[in-house]
């Protein structure tokens, strides 16, 4: 079948694609700028990228015709912008005029558990999508989901960090509703099955696994299967806006995700359909089973992209598209090239190990002092870490940068800083070989914005003098990732 695939480099998308190809589709992966899909998935032959944005209906012309199934995996819960729902409801709009255009056979859309009167804003936006999608006259599938369980997803992302960071918890009272995880696995076995399936067709489906639990029971299960004691204490003083400033100190997420998340849990997350279990027949994976898989798969694929590796925002996906370039005027710079008599290799393995649990190779608790401001100015802050120890991917994270070249064999390594800065920042690590051992380029770029860019900058000089010093001498004399 030909498929078109929203959202493919998204922690959902990037997961189906694979199943598709394995599937034998011919996939139409929908993009916004060349350099967002960083997926292996999309050098398969059977893949091709279209880049178009929903918010531009010309862009969507760039579609093919003769398109068989269409899955909308788009939302904007991460996405700073204000006005999410006028965003999300253009995006279905436009979606949706150009899939009759085509006339589609079948959409297939993943949304949330909404089976409350009363819903959050981001879960009220996804409501009002299946409402557009029933409305359209095109034949669909909906899904619903609440915690979806999987190494990269936000919402376990959140748990992880929580319960790996914090042995005691003063939490509020939300902690106490209930919600029915699912596996990740468990949430592809339904996208792709309910393909061509003709009981699915103009039907809303529940999804979830066998167990309903408290957010406060998810957090301790999962320190029960990570062998970590834990106490929580539950508290009715902490209002959503504290509860949301609790989970951006604490965890990766931004603000206003960390805003959309406490809202929609106030919702309870269960389901209350579960005609697909008859339509459909599958065992999902039981909590702890969820746990379990989610870190076998970290281990078996640690590069596979998590949510904070998805592009979340237009604005992100351009500058991203364009940061491969240093401009060549209007910068400042800290440059370093250092010799090394360690080989070629034992180099770049010590450059892209660097950062997350590894540190910055000196001055660790100054890199840990700007993330604490950057996140009291509402950036990202240090707490992303990078998905694997010792091993990078385009696109990826690493703490408050995004790899935008990760070029082993060359043996460079480019970073833009998504921290909250008064200008562009650039880190660039070259390595060349020599007859023996080899030589570190190593580059700090900033192009200021206005006065108050330069003077950050020189304030800086002082501190970055030693950072950067520190840094690449050790890069050059580290004997091993250990």
């Amino acid at each position: 079948m030909k498929i078109l695939l929203t959202g493919s480099n998204g922690y959902v998308g990037s997961r189906l694609l694979q199943l598709l190809v394995d599937g034998g589709h011919e996939i139409i992966c929908m993009v916004r700028e060349r350099a967002a899909p960083f997926q292996p998935s999309l050098k398969n032959a059977q893949v091709t990228v279209v880049i178009a944005d929903l918010l531009d209906p010309e862009s969507l012309q760039r579609i093919p015709k003769r398109i068989d199934i269409a899955y909308y995996l788009v939302h904007s819960m991460a996405d700073r912008n204000q006005n999410f729902v006028e965003q999300e409801r253009k995006t279905i709009t436009n979606f949706l005029m150009r899939m009759q255009e085509l006339d589609v056979e079948q959409v297939i859309y993943l949304g949330g558990l909404c089976n409350e009167k009363t819903l959050s804003p981001h879960l009220a936006s996804r409501y009002r999508t299946e409402l557009a999608i029933k409305n359209s006259g095109i034949p669909f599938t909906i899904l619903r989901a609440g915690i979806i369980i999987g190494s990269g997803s936000a919402s376990f992302e959140i748990v992880r960090d929580l319960a790996e960071k914090l042995p005691i918890m003063v939490a509020p009272k939300w902690i106490d509703n209930p919600c029915q995880p699912i596996a990740i696995q468990d949430v592809l076995f339904y996208l792709v099955n309910v393909m061509k399936k003709t009981e699915c067709l103009n039907q809303c489906f529940d999804i979830g696994g066998p167990d309903v639990l408290s957010y406060k029971e998810m957090l301790l299960g999962y320190a029960k299967a990570r062998n970590l004691k834990r106490h929580i204490f539950t508290v009715p003083v902490l209002t959503p806006k504290l509860s949301s400033y609790w989970l951006y100190f604490v965890t990766s997420v931004n603000f206003r995700l960390a805003s959309a998340l406490v809202d929609s849990v106030k919702n309870k997350a269960i389901c209350l359909d579960h005609r697909v279990t008859t339509i459909l027949p599958h065992t999902c994976l039981n909590y702890p089973a969820s746990i379990a898989k989610a870190f076998d798969l970290i281990e078996q694929s640690p590069l596979i992209p998590s949510w904070k590796d998805s592009l979340i925002s237009q604005k992100q996906t351009t500058i991203l598209a364009n940061a491969s370039q240093i401009p060549q005027f209007g910068c400042v710079y800290d440059k370093r090239v250092l010799h090394s008599k360690l080989p070629f290799e034992q180099v770049v393995s010590n450059v892209w190990s660097i950062g997350g649990q590894n540190g910055w190779y000196g001055m660790n608790w100054a890199w840990r002092t700007r993330g604490f401001f950057d996140k009291l100015v509402g950036g990202i802050g240090l707490q992303r870490g990078r998905t694997h120890p010792t091993d990078l991917t385009t696109g990826s994270t690493l703490d408050f940068w995004r790899v935008v070249i990760a070029d082993k064999e060359k043996g460079h390594l480019l970073l833009y800083a998504e921290m909250k800065l008064p200008g562009e920042a650039w880190l660039e690590f070259q390595i060349f070989r020599q007859p023996e051992g080899c030589d570190l380029k190593q580059t700090a770029s900033f192009r200021p914005k206005g006065l108050l860019g330069r003077l950050y900058w020189y304030a800086m000089m002082p501190m970055h003098y030693f950072i950067f010093h520190k840094m690449a001498k050790v890069i050059c004399s580290k004997h091993s990732n250990n």
